[in-house]
């Protein structure tokens, strides 16, 4: 058996505000982007896949680039719709994954279209070793279908780390092993 190695990063630190889709990078975010390319620079990597949103794409870029590929873009990566970040909306989602805000998304609607994806590339790249720049709450719901103990206290001790890079190997669809390889705290809570 072939052994497939995902390695997921969460996005640098971003400005905030209402354009999620496209919120840029803060200048820290920018330069802690570096922090990935250190770290994956004496890897063999097969293929870069992403969120479309700009900060997911904006921290991955620069390691792309250094390895001479393109960025393959999929919706279903994107992070959660947000509506409310009231804290006792953040407990309620997961504590009930199908709660949702108004005008907010569940994480059980998350989770779907996130594994939905994931499945296809372990299906897709076999064997191979694959970058996905992703979002702390769509990192989370997968990390959560592999492990279900991971919960709210796991999502609160990574939120703060931007960017933040962990890698997953795989044996067909079966975990085998996940490795944090590097953070940035930003200190966020």
């Amino acid at each position: 058996m072939s052994r497939t190695t995902i390695i997921f990063v969460r996005h640098a630190q971003s400005v905030y505000g209402s354009d999620d889709r496209n919120r840029p990078l803060t200048e820290e975010g920018l330069r802690d982007r570096g922090i990935v390319l250190e770290t994956l620079k004496d890897r063999q990597i097969d293929g870069f896949l992403c969120s479309p949103y700009k900060r997911s794409l904006d921290t991955i870029a620069p390691t792309a680039e250094f390895f001479g590929m393109e960025i393959k873009t999929d919706e279903r990566f994107r992070e959660r719709k947000s509506g409310n970040f009231e804290p006792d909306f953040l407990e309620k989602r997961w504590a009930d994954f199908h709660f949702a805000e108004e005008n907010g998304e569940c994480l059980a609607s998350v989770q779907v279209r996130n594994m939905e994806a994931f499945l296809e590339v372990l299906r897709d790249y076999t064997g191979k070793t694959v970058v996905i720049g992703t979002h702390g709450t769509a990192l989370s719901m997968i990390l959560n279908h592999y492990d279900p103990k991971f919960g709210l206290k796991d999502f609160l001790r990574i939120v703060k780390w931007m960017p933040y890079v962990i890698e997953m190997v795989f044996e067909e669809d079966k975990l085998l092993e996940t490795r944090e390889l590097a953070y940035v705290d930003k200190g966020l809570s």
